[in-house]
């Protein structure tokens, strides 16, 4: 149908020859199993679903674009539901942190090299530095340590949304890594370590909620290696996809901080006893920026996005099929198409008429880049009729949609599409993962096998990242991500480090990442 094969639409695309050398040039010109990285670049460019412009002219910052910008708030109103029903309240921070408020964590000073520094208020240097956010934590928690006292403020549980942060990366790709990108923040304040880790896991539950179940995006939780958690963190746990290159994808990370931070920077609460303590604190980064690449490039197929329901900008696309010469059978077309627009309005679906000038063809190929989960296309017999024909992006399958049953169906016809989107992509994750007990398998295996490679190593702990530094080198880019959070697998009696030879202690996942 997109392509105008059918009789009714040869007949149109015929009638509005005319209107083709004014329809600019869309569509995917490559395979996404056969090229993914350039399949990506085209489905976020204007020849795509046109999310980005990279041509602002500064490397690594990118100018989001409406349906990017949309999709992008709706994941944000997603996630700001769930962590307000969590008990979390907003709050805004400046964008600048001082210097000496940055580099005061000793460990979380490492950031210092990858951050923006103002220098200037005009042409008269400060005389302080200030630093562009990389992340909240240093600007933060110098403001909780003034406003918690007692056990009575706490729980302490606040979140900021909506921001951006700022960190030099050396490689940059839309929604992947940018030097200026979406950032999403919680921080909390506990009185004891066990509400802290229950915290952990609620914002596991959080991410598995709006990324799983809502967004269909599956991923594994990890328990990151002690050398690869957050600076100044005693833990960190992460949740990663797989990308359609086999690289890993990390969408969220959660973080206990202990009393690292709040002993550098005054975090305390006298207890019921009277007794001063150091508050435990976690915090957590839901990535806008991944989920967003996710979303991108596990849903979207040879011809563009597809978007669950959840944060569609538009649902429904109606079309009108309209022809030279007939004047009066135009007129009660786009007639029908107004009624059905505002029969749907009255419904929990969003819903637009293309009018703009182009054929049928190019807009359903338009509609389609953009991941609409449904078109509707009115013609002069649907126009006479209470049924018209409605089309599934995924299947492309085309049915009737009685308009006198139109919200009930509908639902229908979104469920439907809300399971297809979720059985397909769980199918493509269900066996991207493989078993290597040497480091020659887990050579042979990251060459040709995209996804997550499980093997025998000997620590978690520091002492193990020799073996994951020679890992690294020889593959050519494999990183350890950690052991699985919840039911982790144990090595078999005998199973060795496939790295120094030691026993292993763990069955660790290893994947390269971006």
């Amino acid at each position: 149908m997109t392509n105008g094969k059918d009789k009714k639409d040869k007949t149109a695309n015929k009638e509005h020859k005319e209107e083709k050398h004014s329809e600019k040039k869309i569509g995917i010109t490559v395979k996404k199993s056969e090229n993914f990285s350039e399949w990506y670049t085209q489905v976020c460019s204007e020849q795509g679903a046109d999310l980005v412009d990279v041509r602002y002219g500064v490397a690594g910052f990118v100018v989001h674009k409406p349906w990017a910008f949309k999709i992008l708030r709706r994941i944000y109103d997603l996630l700001d539901y769930e962590i307000e029903k969590d008990g979390h309240e907003p709050f805004l921070f400046p964008t600048v942190i001082p210097e000496e408020n940055l580099i005061k964590e000793k460990e979380h000073a490492g950031f210092a090299p990858n951050v923006f520094w103002i220098s200037h208020a005009g042409e008269e240097k400060l005389e302080r530095r200030l630093a562009l956010r990389p992340t909240g934590e240093t600007a933060i928690y110098p403001m909780y340590a003034l406003w918690i006292r007692s056990y009575k403020d706490l729980p302490l549980k606040r979140y900021q949304s909506r921001i951006t942060v700022f960190r030099n990366e050396a490689t940059t790709r839309p929604f992947m890594r940018g030097r200026e990108f979406m950032f999403y923040e919680t921080h909390d304040v506990f009185a004891t370590h066990n509400e802290a880790l229950a915290q952990i896991k609620t914002d596991m539950k959080i991410m598995n909620k709006v990324t799983y179940d809502t967004l269909k995006i599956p991923f594994i939780f990890f328990k990151r290696p002690k050398w690869d958690k957050f600076l100044g963190a005693v833990d960190t746990y992460a949740s990663d996809t797989i990308m359609p290159d086999g690289k890993r994808n990390q969408c969220s990370s959660t973080h206990d901080l202990g009393h690292n931070f709040a002993k550098v920077y005054g975090v305390e609460f006298v207890d019921e006893n009277g007794e001063r303590k150091h508050g435990y604190q976690t915090c957590f980064g839901p990535g806008i920026y991944r989920i967003m690449a996710a979303l991108i490039s596990i849903h979207g197929d040879d011809n563009g996005l597809i978007l669950p329901t959840a944060v569609a900008p538009i649902h429904i696309i109606i079309i009108p099929i309209t022809f030279s010469g007939k004047p009066d059978v135009n007129e009660k077309v786009i007639k029908k198409c107004k009624e059905v627009e505002e029969l749907i309005k009255k419904t929990t679906y969003s819903v637009k008429v293309d009018f703009d000038e182009g054929t049928p063809g190019y807009k359903y190929n338009k509609w389609e880049l953009f991941g609409v989960p449904f078109r509707i296309e009115i013609g002069p017999r649907e126009s006479e009729s209470d049924e018209v024909t409605i089309v599934n992006r995924i299947t492309k399958e085309k049915k009737k949609l009685n308009l006198k049953k139109v919200e009930m169906e509908l639902n229908q016809y979104a469920e439907e599409h809300e399971k297809l989107l979720k059985k397909r992509a769980d199918e493509y994750f269900k066996g991207n993962t493989k078993e290597a007990s040497t480091l020659k398998e887990v050579k042979k295996i990251i060459e040709e096998h995209r996804g997550f490679i499980m093997a025998p190593f000997c620590s978690m702990e520091h002492e193990g990242e020799k073996c994951a530094d020679k890992l690294k080198a020889e593959t050519q880019g494999g990183d350890v991500l950690g052991v699985k959070f919840e039911n982790a697998e144990a090595p078999k009696k005998g199973q060795k480090c496939i790295i120094c030879g030691k026993e292993a202690k763990h069955i660790v996942y290893i994947a390269k990442s971006y």
